[in-house]
């Protein structure tokens, strides 16, 4: 029996395959450091726009896209140009924020913030309105 084992050892032993044996010795390896993350070097950009018209949407939405933009928006000369046109690129604007799974939000009159999906917005508990109003009963 001890005779059988031996043989299928040395069968098995010939039938492997040797990875060093079909390999050229020209041949060159590049070690990676796979610990490093492509993404390491890699800044945050906060990025003011200003939408002055609709098709102004097209560069901040390609900014969102890329995926470390934070966009400060300031919507104050289409909102006294457009308010239809301002509501359809903010429409525009929130759809794709959706899409990305990133963050929308307006502060001031002016101004919107949209942050990709590793930023999020703070909203406190009450909105501004709410919180006027609380104040001026306090008074």
């Amino acid at each position: 029996m001890a005779g059988f084992f031996s043989k299928i050892k040395k069968s098995l032993k010939k039938d492997s395959y040797d990875e060093d044996e079909g390999m050229d010795e020209s041949e060159e390896y590049v070690e990676l450091d796979a610990s490093r993350s492509s993404d390491a070097g890699q800044k945050i950009i906060v990025k003011p726009f200003v939408l002055e018209d609709f098709t102004d949407i097209k560069q901040i939405l390609d900014a969102l896209r890329e995926g470390n933009t934070i966009c400060l928006v300031n919507i104050r000369p289409l909102k006294e140009k457009d308010l239809i046109e301002l509501k359809r690129a903010i429409n525009k604007l929130k759809k794709t924020c959706d899409a990305i799974e990133g963050d929308i939000a307006g502060f001031s009159d002016d101004y919107i913030v949209i942050t990709p999906s590793f930023a999020e917005i703070y909203r406190s508990k009450g909105s501004t309105a709410e919180i006027k109003a609380a104040e001026s009963d306090e008074e």
